[in-house]
This record gives C-alpha cells, sequence and structure tokens, in this order.
C-alpha cells in the first residue's frame, strides 16, 4: 500500500506550471495539508520568471471537495488561520500577473468551486459536477466565490447556485459561463495545458496588465474578501453551522434554527 502524504505537488514543464492538489483521502479538501503546500508552491511560481502560466487542477480524478470540515472542531482555527490563509492564497492567484487556467475533473464543490473560479479560464471534463454547497452547512460563500461567479454567470444566477447550493452538472455549467470549454472525461488536464501553452506564449507584460484590469469587478476581489472575512467569522460561531456540519457526517438533512 502506498504511503498517504496529503498534500499538494509543483510540477514545471518549460513556460507551464502544474499545481496540483492532492488528499485522496478527503478528495482534495483544503485541509492544513493542501493549503501549506499551496501556499508554499504560490510562492515558488510568482517568483519564477521562466514560468508564464499556471494550471491548477486536483489529483485521483477529483477536483476539489472544498474546505476541510473535519478541522472545525476548534471553530478559532477556521476564523483565526484558515480564513486569511485561504484569502492570502486567492489574492495571488487571482492578481497574478501570470495566467491561471483550472482543470477540473470530478467536482469541484464548495471552496473547490471558488478555487475554481479564481482561475482565468476553466477547464472542465463533461461529466464534472460544481456545487456552492455552503449553506448547505450554514455557511456563506467565502475565498472570493460571490465576486468570481456573480462575475461569469451575473448576479441573478449566482443567487441561485450560491443560495439554493445548486448542483450544477458540466453542461449546464458551461451555459451559465461557468465554466469556458468541455472536454471528454479525464482529458480535461491536457487541454489546461494547451490553454495554458497558448497564453505562455504571449507576450507576458501585455498579458499581465491585461488581467490586472480585466480584475475591476463591481465588487473588487479585495472589497469580496474583507467582507466575507467578517460575516464568515459571524456564521462560524452559529448553531446552525454546528447542525450543519453534524449533518453532513451523519449524512442526513440539516435541521437549522436561524441561530
Amino acid at each position: 500500500m502506498s504511503e498517504y502524504n496529503p498534500g499538494a505537488t509543483l510540477e514545471k514543464d518549460g513556460a507551464i506550471a502544474v499545481l496540483t492538489m492532492d488528499d485522496v483521502k478527503k478528495r482534495n479538501a483544503l485541509s492544513e495539508a493542501v493549503v501549506s503546500d499551496m501556499e508554499r508552491h504560490i510562492a515558488d511560481i510568482m517568483a519564477d520568471d521562466s514560468i508564464r502560466a499556471v494550471v491548477l487542477t486536483g489529483a485521483n480524478g477529483t477536483f476539489c471537495a472544498g474546505g476541510d470540515i473535519s478541522g472545525f472542531d476548534d471553530m478559532d482555527m477556521p476564523l483565526r488561520r484558515r480564513m486569511p490563509r485561504l484569502q492570502g492564497l486567492a489574492a495571488k492567484i487571482a492578481h497574478s500577473e501570470k495566467p491561471v487556467v483550472s482543470a477540473v475533473e470530478g467536482g469541484a464543490f464548495g471552496g473547490g468551486l471558488s478555487v475554481a473560479l479564481l482561475a482565468d479560464q476553466v477547464i472542465s471534463a463533461n461529466n464534472a459536477r460544481f456545487c456552492a454547497s455552503f449553506a448547505k452547512i450554514g455557511l456563506m460563500p467565502d475565498v472570493g466565490l460571490l465576486a468570481t461567479l456573480t462575475a461569469r454567470v451575473g448576479i441573478g444566477r449566482a443567487k441561485e447556485i450560491c443560495m439554493l447550493a445548486e448542483d450544477v452538472p458540466a453542461s449546464d455549467a458551461l451555459a451559465d459561463g461557468m465554466v469556458d470549454e468541455l472536454t471528454a472525461p479525464g482529458q480535461a488536464l491536457a487541454r489546461a495545458k494547451e490553454v495554458a501553452a497558448e497564453f505562455a506564449a504571449m507576450a507576458p507584460l501585455a498579458v499581465g496588465y491585461t488581467k490586472a484590469m480585466t480584475m475591476r469587478w463591481p465588487m473588487t476581489l479585495v472589497q469580496e474578501l474583507a467582507w466575507e472575512g467578517q460575516l464568515q467569522g459571524v456564521l462560524f460561531s452559529t448553531d446552525d453551522l454546528q447542525e450543519g456540519r453534524a449533518a453532513f457526517f451523519e449524512k442526513r438533512k440539516p435541521a437549522f434554527k436561524g441561530k
């Protein structure tokens, strides 16, 4: 049996860097090990002038299952450590002058969807699924999702997807504008690398400045991150979160009470 070694891996192929979330037991959830490795690798990528484009993906046929709610036993941890660290990663990925392409297989749920949509282009297998699942456990979207999703699908559809925690199949995600291109199952990464290579072949400064200008959403990512940090902090202290988390592990529907 192979050793269980969760985290994230970085592979460099010429001007392309492939950053892979890899925690098979948690379906690549944003665990402490995954986030720590991502922080280190993102810093490496941004400091390497030879890297001109980045592919962001998940191992083992899944993009990312979202936040590691098994780590919510200590509610101070998400507030004091998890949120600032994830927000820092979000800002670095989204505001980097280097183009980022997400390659989604299996599913992108909760914070995994947030991470996927930080990219400039989202390539998805045609059998993948997407869900802003935060409301199912009593939380609101974070890691920039309210800004990135609204920019892609419009405010009305973003509200529907987030407030109803709707499970969106890849075909609908393409129609909505949540993703940019579909591939056959198992081919998202290969296609994402091709797209990244196209970006890498362009003038880096021109691409970087263009990316910086198109990031000027009605609510900037910085503003959205500031608001979500305050509001998510309130939600982490609610009984509804405890109920949502318990229901998740007990595989039942939660009974929320609004407190």
